[in-house]
């Protein structure tokens, strides 16, 4: 039941911390249950607010742990946490411990490849000893620095909520908007003076599992909160538009993006013996991937503004504002146009709400509209191909940044062909069941990124990893030894030796599944009523030709069916051969996949396909002696 109800009417219930009070049909699949919360935001000015959280929350089992442990950013000039409180209570309501501010443990937000920053991190956690376990958090936040006034989650995954509210106090002059992602809830609208209030309350969601392979932005209840003006670090802008956002970013960029008049020529000369734009841009990109590092670095202005040009230059290295602009303003040297986009990055992350201009942004690239042939260019990667964008950015809608504003345009979408795996074994059985096999493979695309980052690891990681992602016996011995890189396909060879390689041996027969490693091994469970679309990480190709040398002595009793398995947006097809002469039987499997996104209509056609290719994965090759 979805429902609106007073702005004065907001009390908590009397009941909210005893466990015993939630009904029934609020526990089923949740692992904690929201009782009552409150968030408040008090919107002061172009991006200055305050946010007051009140939430209480029962915790049903060890999966909502989360819900008892918090981190608060900060920074000491823009964004300050005020007062905090937690207390947690035991079934009955009685209270176990508390939690102030002084007990929080205060650390710089460095992580990963962010080595300098001045945002910081509060953190406390309590650790539950039984169930349920209901805790309770206040504190909050002040905000001098916005783009945007963030977004009201109302329920998690495997959450129930009993009563939330949602309250945004904001001048009636500012342009505040919302937008509804996954809810259809309105707000209660009242006036305070010059300003307006806005209420939403929701009460009795019940939870839900997130569907195998949906994404959560598809689902989870939330509602987004804007207004036109804003002001970050200290510099205004304008988000009331998609052309505002991007003249705001244009001049945040606008001192930043030269380089010395002697750098320029030297840029030309390099480039001078090149006929072609492409080939200019294609030689600058290489020139930028062998010479620069990917480097985090945010500092005041500099979670939006890139370091300028000159600075990546000489210092060799920049976070991805920084060596998107520098490879920017390498293009802008030779007088080829360009354009600095930012983009929600993230593999089936969600693209940008064209009627919501909102920044949700978390990376930088640049796209060069070269004459019939738009270019795109991930500036951060020392190994991505020219002009191939990865599962992190493509098929989703960047804001391009130009001398007009920001303009949103769709990011390349990848075919099956850009992502291929072709490999060729060649598999030598033993008498006594073992064998040994030769694996080349050719990679292109995300398989390509797979095999160049698994050089850098060890060799039990190796082994690890090709057991774990394609299904390979556990083999006595493995060497990983890596090939070419050209054109943008990746080459490996695989050198296994098997002590066991035959599955069942009964009297003068042997049972073998014919091959090193499956094209898929992916299955679904079964679903009548699927609610959302299926995601794939990618669209893709595979392919592999396997030739089993038998031993000496035995002949080929029965071979695996061929099989043609078809679906909307795929096939697979294997098919196998003996050639009684060479004593070799030889199989050729495909598998293609067109489409990563699959729709909910489609999933119980998809399922079935899926569990066909497993069966037919599943068929044995039977060898015996001769007599």
């Amino acid at each position: 039941m979805l429902s609106i109800i007073s702005v004065k009417a907001q009390q908590v219930p009397k009941d909210a911390y005893l466990a015993a009070a939630i009904p029934d049909s609020l526990k089923e699949e949740a692992n904690s249950v929201v009782r009552y919360s409150l968030e408040e935001m008090i919107v002061k000015g172009p991006g200055k607010a305050t946010i007051k959280q009140h939430t209480i929350v029962t915790v049903l089992n060890e999966k909502g742990n989360d819900e008892a442990s918090i981190a608060l950013s900060y920074n000491r000039k823009f964004n300050t946490v005020g007062s905090f409180e937690m207390k947690v209570f035991g079934p009955m309501g009685n209270l176990l411990k508390k939690y102030h501010k002084s007990d929080m443990y205060d650390h710089s937000a460095v992580s990963g490849e962010t080595i300098v920053t001045d945002d910081r991190v509060l953190l406390v956690g309590h650790t539950i000893a039984s169930y349920p376990c209901t805790i309770e958090m206040t504190y909050d936040e002040d905000f001098k620095s916005l783009t945007d006034l963030s977004s009201w989650l109302i329920q998690d995954e495997e959450q129930s909520v009993q009563n939330a509210y949602c309250r945004i106090n904001v001048a009636s002059n500012a342009g505040f908007r919302y937008s509804l992602k996954n809810t259809t809830i309105k707000p209660e609208k009242a006036v305070d003076g010059e300003s307006d209030v806005y209420t939403w309350k929701v009460s009795n969601l019940k939870a839900f599992k997130l569907e195998e392979g949906a994404q959560s932005w598809q689902v989870l209840p939330r509602i987004r909160f804007a207004c036109g003006n804003f002001d970050y670090y200290g510099v205004p802008g304008d988000i009331s538009s998609w052309q505002n956002f991007g003249k705001f970013i244009q001049m945040l960029n606008a001192d930043v993006c030269n380089l010395s008049p002697k750098r320029i020529e030297e840029i030309r000369t390099m480039t001078a013996d090149l006929k072609t734009d492409k080939e200019k841009v294609m030689f600058l990109y290489n020139y930028l991937q062998k010479n620069m590092r990917y480097v985090s670095v945010q500092l005041g202005i500099g979670g939006l503004k890139p370091f300028p040009a000159s600075f990546v230059d000489e210092k060799k290295y920049g976070d991805c504002k920084a060596l998107s602009n520098y490879m920017y303003a390498l293009l802008k040297a030779v007088d080829i146009p360009a354009h600095y986009a930012i983009v929600r990055a993230g593999t089936n992350e969600e693209p940008a709400d064209v009627s919501f201009p909102y920044n949700s942004f978390n990376h930088v690239i640049v796209c060069v509209p070269l004459k019939g042939d738009t270019t795109w260019l991930e500036c951060t990667s020392t190994t991505q191909p020219f002009g191939k964008l990865s599962t992190f950015t493509e098929n989703r809608n960047a804001l391009l940044v130009t001398p007009d504003g920001g303009k949103l345009v769709n990011t390349p979408r990848s075919k099956e062909a850009d992502n291929q795996f072709n490999s060729e074994v060649h598999i030598s059985l033993l008498a006594d069941g073992g064998a040994r096999a030769k694996v080349k493979i050719m990679s292109s695309g995300v398989y390509r990124s797979d095999y160049i980052e698994m050089a850098s690891l060890k060799t039990d990681e190796q082994k690890e990893y090709l057991i774990r992602v394609m299904n390979m016996k556990q083999p006595s011995m493995l060497e990983y030894a890596p090939g070419k890189d050209a054109d943008g396909v990746k080459e490996v060879e695989l050198n296994l030796e098997y002590d066991k390689f035959c599955d069942i041996t009964t009297g003068s027969k042997q049972f073998y599944r014919p091959r090193v490693f499956d094209l898929w091994r992916l299955t679904l469970p079964p679903a009548e009523k699927r609610r959302s679309a299926y995601f794939f990480e990618q669209p893709m190709q595979k392919a592999c030709v396997t030739t089993i040398d038998l031993p000496e002595g035995f002949e080929v009793e029965m071979l695996p069916t061929n099989q043609t398995l078809k679906f909307t947006y795929g096939n697979y097809e294997v098919n196998y051969g003996y050639n009684s002469a060479k004593n070799q039987v030889v199989s050729t499997a495909k598998f293609n996949l067109s489409n990563q996104v699959i729709p909910a209509a489609k999933y119980k056609e998809m399922q079935e396909y899926i569990e066909n290719i497993a069966k037919a994965q599943n068929k044995k090759l039977v060898i015996r002696r001769k007599a």
